[in-house]
């Protein structure tokens, strides 16, 4: 999908208003959505700086203080992590692995710096290119900058979650775009960590929309997915739902679908596909308002879901067959991901310095996080948890919780024409733009954590 990049670093401050402009760059399928407008912090609306051709900011500092975005313990309030972590549950002995093209030239440090500034634990932090050398950072190319903020906000919201896990950094040296584009170099990156065994959890925020894969070419990326299931391996993939609410990119990534759309690899039986959610909290991270389906106005950025158009209902969807009818629906799980009610993010290759990210790339690496912390609990990786999330949902387990607000409907300008493309609203119960809903992770981690050990006994 297209990347769009709401400019506005700290340091583009003027007289308290933050400077921003929306770039619909046609980048990488990545779901970051970033630099956001944190209007939970008071900010008023930015109004537009000048944009170098790279889409940055010109004549701007960097900024040296944190953006204004949702903090770590801001979002580890709003999901219940805090009892968790006092318990000592905080993915000590687990491995989260993110898999991004090209990654950053400087995670490692600015890593580092994000942990100093939120008084972190600096956790170990493993960086493999199994698939092929990775070319050498360009800033003037768009793609690799925008990979590299994704790699960014990645890694540090995982560690957010999961201060104690090892983070595995897996970059491939293809960008993923539309179609198939970036996808073998992703599955031969992700089947060296399972043969490996180097993480329990797969974290992707990227890809494709289903229609812009030929025929015949998407079944066969499967491989790592079918691999990880397996009981040899037993580990948790998940992927980002995409930000365009019911629609998605074409092949050529500057033109969304007037129609319904859904993408691979969330729309895959085999992966967990999360969704976006939008979240009020106060600056201790309790909630002012309900959670809702993000769906920023006066964008097309929402959190996607849909109806799979390849991949037919499975069973963990059985019950809720009265939503979904004959397709695999997406997402499964929703998790904050509003570019308004964004997070705060650390980078320096390319002299930014602090901002604020969001997008379903957001809720990924969260709900990774998460995952990581059940895998601790459980002693080993939960695996595939479709099933396990649908059952919690119909026991109406503590760990789930509802959202039956907003929806996924998008509206835009294209080809001189405005276009809307009908989403879902969230309902009470299993809907197509929110999933089963979101987590409580002080219930929900033991929860999971005890349905897997005796799924595994």
């Amino acid at each position: 999908m297209r990347f769009w990049r709401l400019i506005g670093r700290a340091g583009a401050r003027f007289a308290g208003v933050a400077a921003a402009c929306v770039v619909a760059a046609a980048t990488a399928s990545l779901h970051a959505v970033g630099p956001a407008a944190a209007t939970h912090s008071g900010l008023a609306p930015w109004p537009a700086v000048a944009m170098s051709q790279q889409g940055r900011p010109l004549g701007v500092h960097p900024a040296s203080q944190p953006f204004g975005g949702y903090t770590p313990a801001q979002i580890r309030a709003a999901y219940s992590v805090r009892p968790l972590l006092r318990r000592g549950i905080d993915g000590k002995g687990t491995s989260i692995v993110i898999v991004d093209s090209f990654g950053s030239p400087t995670i490692r440090r600015d890593l580092a710096v994000f942990d100093r500034e939120f008084a972190l634990r600096a956790p170990s932090l493993m960086i493999i290119h199994p698939a092929g050398r990775i070319p050498p950072f360009n800033i003037q190319n768009s793609d690799m900058v925008a990979w590299a903020d994704e790699t960014t906000l990645d890694v540090q919201w995982a560690h957010v979650m999961a201060p104690a896990a090892r983070i595995v950094l897996v970059e491939t040296p293809t960008s993923e775009n539309e179609g198939t584009s970036g996808f073998p170099q992703i599955v031969k990156a992700e089947k060296y960590v399972l043969a490996h065994h180097l993480g329990g959890v797969i974290s992707q925020s990227f890809g494709a929309t289903e229609e812009t894969f030929p025929k015949g070419t998407l079944r066969p990326l499967r491989g790592a997915y079918i691999e990880a299931a397996r009981p040899r391996y037993e580990v948790t993939v998940l992927a980002a739902s995409g930000d365009n609410g019911a629609t998605d990119l074409k092949t050529d990534m500057s033109l969304l679908y007037t129609h319904r759309v859904t993408e691979w690899p969330a729309s895959d039986p085999l992966v967990t596909g999360v969704g976006g959610l939008d979240l009020s909290l106060d600056p201790s991270g309790r909630r002012t308002a309900p959670d809702q389906v993000w769906d920023d106005p006066g964008s097309a950025n929402a959190g996607g879901g849909g109806k799979s158009v390849v991949f037919s209902r499975p069973a963990f969807q059985h019950g809720v067959a009265s939503v979904v009818g004959r397709h695999r629906g997406v997402p499964d799980v929703s998790l904050s991901a509003s570019d308004i009610d964004a997070v705060d993010i650390y980078e320096s290759f390319d002299g930014a310095g602090w901002s604020a990210f969001g997008g379903t790339s957001e809720a990924t690496p969260l709900f990774a996080g998460i995952v990581a912390l059940a895998d601790q609990v459980a002693r080993r990786p939960v695996g595939p948890i479709n099933g396990f999330l649908y059952a919690m949902a119909s026991r109406h387990d503590r760990g789930i919780v509802d959202i039956t607000h907003g929806n996924n409907t998008v509206t835009f300008d294209q080809g001189g024409k405005q276009y809307t493309v009908r989403g879902w609203n969230a309902v009470r119960g299993y809907d197509l733009s929110s999933g089963i809903g979101t987590v409580d992770a002080q219930f929900f981690v033991p929860e999971l954590a005890a349905m897997a050990r005796k799924a595994h006994q």
